[in-house]
């Protein structure tokens, strides 16, 4: 024992402390790889298995599935439920279940128009057993059976079954420890509020892991994924600037409440669907704020103070604008709700030039392109191209106007792709130095607080622009290559879970927020390594920041509800026998 506490003293032999950092320095990496991996398994090797909700009845007995909780009807080959006669329109009806379980129908425009029971209806409740007819086609629903229900959830995959999400968080636990265990070896200061910031890390994340498995969720992968970056964000916090631990902490625990708000928001999508107009006047008021109060730093306007305490609006209003973006199919294919969104679009467009925040309009135009793919149909689509030219139109003017009045920002582009010739000036000194840096930190890294672009935190914006060469340096790049695998597993999950959808309003939220995360973390890394120019992009979790940081938790929300594995998602309240059975 007092071995142990001379090493972390840093009163031990020299030469058994460097053994020590040294298998610290190679094991840490590898306990990384094996965290990530676990929590990807999980993630993705779930069987994508159909849920039936409803039964279709047509004459002569034949019986067409309702797959969803929204359901587009239609002679369209891309309808949830095809009905391939001359009188059915392309886009005819959407029939809709509610938290109730009760349904609901609406006639979208359909030739020939909807009616229950004999009776035209624009929208209206349907109770099983009663006649649907959509352009004189007559059905009847009805409920799937117990014993149908009952095999359907046995079929489904259970969240964490044969990856074991607390083994897994047990292994992060142990990384946290380890890399304290690193900090305390290479005597980096103050060890006291660096072991105190891991500490609370470690607590939250064990508190929310056992607060779900009270309600009875047994899916704990994401979270785990967005608790390892944040490790790895506290990592360069400690080492660059231990002050910022706390701030961290802070906003991870904003971050949090505003996961937890969204996802019991979530599970009630007539509530989401207000939500997202109040979630549309909120981003509209951050932006005015932006315009009024916010200060320019380094070209861009993207900045408010108030007193000592600084935050960027244009990172909450990500997350209001994936609110807005989501519909409910029924509203998809309702002109008035999609030109709101296109205005909408327009709005936070305008204010990004007069912003002059490049970064942002390139994550915000991608977000766009994700929620477009999956609203577009005809008339629509071609709306949502036009809006699309004109984002990418806001882009170009943006970075024109500040290419031209602010010369930093034309120094960055005109280096582009020749930053070896400009090593000494502002075309091409970071990108250069963090090059330099990625090389020696090697695949295992100097260790914390031994590394050079630490030299440069805060105005030289290692610790977040440049944060994949900071991870590189000090901890290896097998390391930062995991923290973008651990992304990359997200981005694959959404794309297996949004196929299976319970509503498009969670597979429309889900898809545009991983485009968000993964846009985020290629333009920080391409643009480190001069892929592409250097934009001033966060990578998420790990950047500091905390308006960042609690942008990225209100985006993890949706990823959570989309989730369609048995007992995972945020969106479906269990039955009594359900929570029992878990």
């Amino acid at each position: 024992m007092n071995q142990i506490l001379s090493f972390l003293s840093g009163t031990g032999s020299a030469q058994a402390i460097a053994v020590y950092r040294t298998v610290l320095r190679i094991s840490l990496p590898l306990l990384a790889l094996i965290i990530v991996i676990r929590s990807a398994r999980s993630l993705l090797g779930f069987r994508r298995e159909p849920e039936v909700w409803a039964w279709l009845r047509l004459e002569g007995d034949q019986l067409l599935p309702v797959m969803h909780w929204e359901n587009l009807i239609g002679r369209k080959k891309t309808a949830d439920v095809v009905l391939d006669f001359a009188t059915v329109s392309k886009n005819h009806a959407v029939l809709s279940r509610q938290r109730d379980g009760s349904w609901t129908v609406r006639d979208i425009g359909g030739r020939g128009g909807v009616e229950v029971n004999g009776t035209p209806v624009r929208s209206g409740e349907v109770a099983y057993g009663d006649v649907l007819s959509f352009g004189g086609l007559e059905m009847t629903l009805e409920p799937v059976s117990k014993e149908e229900a009952k095999l359907q959830s046995l079929a489904r995959t259970r969240a964490g079954k044969g990856h074991s999400p607390g083994l897994t968080l047990i292994l992060l636990t142990l990384l946290q420890a380890m890399v304290v265990l690193s900090f305390f070896f290479c005597r980096v200061e103050p060890r006291t509020k660096i072991l105190t910031a891991f500490g609370i890390l470690a607590l939250v994340e064990w508190l929310l892991f056992f607060a779900q498995k009270l309600i009875h969720r047994s899916g704990y992968e994401v979270e785990t994924i967005a608790f390892f970056l944040m490790t790895m964000g506290l990592a360069v916090a400690g080492s660059a600037n231990a002050s910022n631990l706390y701030k961290q902490l802070i906003s991870m625990g904003i971050g949090l409440a505003i996961f937890l708000t969204l996802g019991a928001c979530l599970r009630d999508l007539e509530t989401a669907e207000k939500l997202r107009y109040v979630a549309a006047v909120f981003g509209i008021v951050l932006l005015l704020a932006n315009l009024v109060l916010g200060a320019r730093i380094n070209g861009s306007k993207n900045w408010i103070y108030i007193g000592s305490f600084s935050f960027q609006p244009s990172e909450l209003v990500k997350v209001c604008f994936v609110l807005a973006g989501a519909s409910t199919m029924d509203m998809i294919v309702t002109r008035k709700n999609l030109l709101l969104f296109v205005l909408y679009t327009l709005f936070i467009g305008g204010c990004l030039v007069v912003l002059n925040d490049f970064g942002t309009a390139a994550i915000f135009f991608i977000g766009f392109l994700a929620i477009a793919l999956l609203r577009s149909s005809s008339y629509p689509s071609i709306a949502l191209v036009f809006v699309g030219v004109g984002l990418a139109a806001v882009m170009v003017l943006t970075v024109v106007l500040a290419v031209r009045h602010f010369p930093h920002v034309g120094e960055r582009f005109s280096g582009y792709g020749h930053i070896w010739d400009h090593m000494s000036d502002n075309k091409g000194y970071q990108q250069t130095r963090a090059l330099i840096c990625i090389s020696s930190g090697g695949l295992f890294g100097l260790g914390p607080g031994q590394g050079w672009l630490r030299n440069m935190a805060g105005e030289g914006a290692s610790d977040t622009d440049l944060v994949f060469a900071f991870v590189s340096e000090e901890w290896g790049l097998l390391l930062a290559a995991t923290m973008i695998f651990a992304l990359a597993a997200l981005g694959l999950f959404v794309v297996r879970s949004a196929r299976l959808g319970r509503s498009s309003f969670y597979t429309i939220a889900a898809t545009a927020s991983v485009s968000i995360l993964l846009a985020q973390a290629i333009l920080n890394f391409f643009g480190t390594v001069d892929f592409l120019p250097l934009t001033g992009v966060t990578f998420p979790f790990v950047s500091n920041g905390g308006s960042s940081m609690m942008c990225c938790w209100g985006l993890l929300a949706f990823l959570k509800a989309c989730d369609t594995r048995q007992n995972a998602s945020f969106a479906v309240r269990l039955s009594e026998k359900e929570a029992d059975r878990t």
